[in-house]
């Protein structure tokens, strides 16, 4: 999902995102589950397995991937948002998910990684394909034991329309061991090619460049008493700026664009 412009912290914070009048995918499937048809269930998985492929190449998880941070555009494309837990993995960063869909690993309370989220896909995939959760429970303690120990109905009886090389793909997308699993783009292009799609080496479409001057916050982020107006560009210096004192007489700075550091 693009962001626009955002501010991390401050009584102001906010962060523009595209816009998606439909809602998260949990919606669609909870109004409207008839909404999507067949290809279209399937052009959603193949364009999650997009994100996560350019988010792992980047070396940072998700840790989230659910419905809930689905959001479809008109045409039907899908974006991943709420990336609010996700961390680059040479960095580190807090263990985080949704109980119906965090792999075992987690539950074992072991870092997240890429194989991680691909299980939150291959178990977000199986509930989009057959309309069951593969995995219930009452508690987390239940859901905990089933992810650990059980194993679903296999997919090629629950949809059976869905090509048996990416049933069996999907399948292994949440072995309950990581390196069981495929990495995001053989999902990808599995499910583009059960699509009838020749899979690219492309992963990611490109969304029209943001404005150059974004808007400021409005509502109840806006100064009052002001009209929200696009930020004054900043003034190019014509000589080269001093240099920062260096050794004991240095004052630190924060990195600025470290914006979502955690604070002491």
């Amino acid at each position: 999902m693009r962001g626009y412009a955002g501010t991390a912290f401050g009584p102001q914070a906010y962060l523009a995102l595209r816009y998606y009048p439909g809602g998260p995918l949990s919606e669609t499937l909870l109004l409207a589950p008839q909404a999507l048809g067949w290809e279209a269930r399937l052009r959603v998985l193949a364009d999650l397995a997009s994100a996560l492929t350019y988010l792992h190449a980047l070396g940072a998880v998700h840790q989230d991937v659910k419905p809930q941070n689905v959001y479809l555009d008109p045409a039907g494309r899908a974006a991943l948002g709420d990336l609010g837990s996700s961390y680059f993995v040479a960095q580190g960063g807090p263990v985080s998910g949704s109980p119906f869909y965090m792999a075992p690993e987690i539950y074992h309370g072991e870092a997240s990684s890429s194989a991680s989220d691909v299980y939150s896909l291959g178990i977000l995939s199986y509930e989009l394909l057959s309309g069951l959760r593969p995995f219930l429970g009452q508690s987390y303690e239940e859901l905990m034991v089933a992810h650990l120990t059980r194993f679903p109905q296999p997919l090629s009886q629950v949809a059976p329309e869905l090509p048996r090389a990416a049933a069996r793909l999907i399948e292994r997308a949440f072995a309950k061991r990581a390196s069981d699993r495929p990495g995001a783009d053989e999902l990808r292009r599995a499910l583009l090619l059960a699509l009838g799609e020749t899979p690219g080496d492309e992963q990611v479409e490109e969304e029209p460049a943001a404005p150059s001057a974004p808007a400021a916050p409005t509502g109840r982020h806006a100064a009052p008493g002001r009209a929200a107006q696009a930020p004054a560009p900043a003034s190019v210096p014509t000589e080269p700026p001093t240099p920062e004192p260096s050794g004991d007489a240095a004052t630190p700075r924060p990195d600025r664009w470290r914006l979502f550091r955690r604070r002491k």
